[in-house]
């Protein structure tokens, strides 16, 4: 039987490794079966009491760059977003896209009238009978949570919102909601008060199955900070340049020349970017 080995987490929490979810995250890249099981052999390898997640992170990270760009793409999503600062706005522009992939009618950055007082709002989403107000809340920082103090908040602003917005008409039939989008997790207590104020949540992980990476990777709408073939540097020059995705690459693909990426490069950038929006 073996020992088993204990490892830090970002949150600095001690919890015994788990193999199971190393390999979970591993086919969830949609790298092969023979290098799934290449990483995990290396990892266990190199298994120590005390290693840090971010240790493990790295060591599969390299691995997978190395053998498969596209899979480390995918692996990388979480940190991806952590990536996509310093202000939060691409993020914001991120779950406009997100949604409107979904079906939803999106504004981002929009100026709204409460029935008190004005409200800068990230994000307004609009499908048949629903009718949202989201504001988005990122973290560039792994450690960070969402506590409850920001669904108190947000609570509080859609609430003066939704008093003006059911004054309008037609809007006595629509389903007004609040919804607040992180790009980390929430805490226990910001879980329970948004569930029981009918505030809608929405984070890396949650809702369980339907959360912000379960939803990016059915959509392929995957961010561009998550190329591997890009350099921080151009990351930032395309962001700046108010491209968010992937798939926003391929489709302006002139952008790459402008920001001074060679004829070689850009075909591999733009072959990645293929792969990650899922076309064919």
């Amino acid at each position: 039987m073996t020992n088993t080995i204990n490892i830090v987490k970002h949150s600095g929490d001690i919890v015994p490794f788990d193999v199971e979810k190393l390999i979970t995250s591993l086919k969830r890249s949609q790298a092969n079966e023979e290098l799934i099981q290449q990483i995990v052999q290396q990892v266990n390898a190199s298994l120590y009491e005390g290693i840090t997640t971010k240790q493990i992170y790295k060591m599969a990270f390299k691995m997978l760059k190395g053998k498969s760009p596209v899979s480390a793409s995918r692996y990388k999503l979480k940190k991806a977003l952590m990536e996509l600062g310093p202000s939060g706005f691409p993020f914001e522009k991120l779950i406009g896209k997100l949604l409107s992939h979904e079906g939803y009618e999106t504004k981002v950055g929009v100026i709204v009238e409460g029935n008190c007082v004005q409200h800068e709002i990230d994000v307004i989403a609009q499908k048949d009978n629903d009718h949202y107000m989201i504001e988005c809340k990122y973290h560039s920082d792994q450690g960070r949570f969402c506590n409850v103090k920001i669904p108190l908040y947000i609570q509080s602003r859609f609430l003066d919102v939704e008093k003006q917005w059911k004054k309008q008409p037609g809007h006595n039939t629509k389903l007004h909601k609040g919804w607040v989008y992180t790009n980390t997790r929430f805490t226990t207590d910001a879980i329970q008060y948004g569930t029981c104020v009918g505030l809608g949540l929405a984070s890396w992980d949650y809702p369980q199955g339907n959360g912000l990476k379960e939803r990016i990777d059915k959509s392929g709408l995957h961010p561009l900070t998550a190329l591997t073939t890009l350099t921080k540097a151009e990351k930032r020059k395309l962001l700046d340049k108010n491209i968010v995705l992937c798939k926003d690459i391929y489709e302006n693909s002139y952008l790459l020349e402008e920001i001074g990426i060679d004829k070689i490069r850009q075909k591999k950038i733009l072959d990645d970017s293929l792969q990650l929006c899922n076309k064919h």
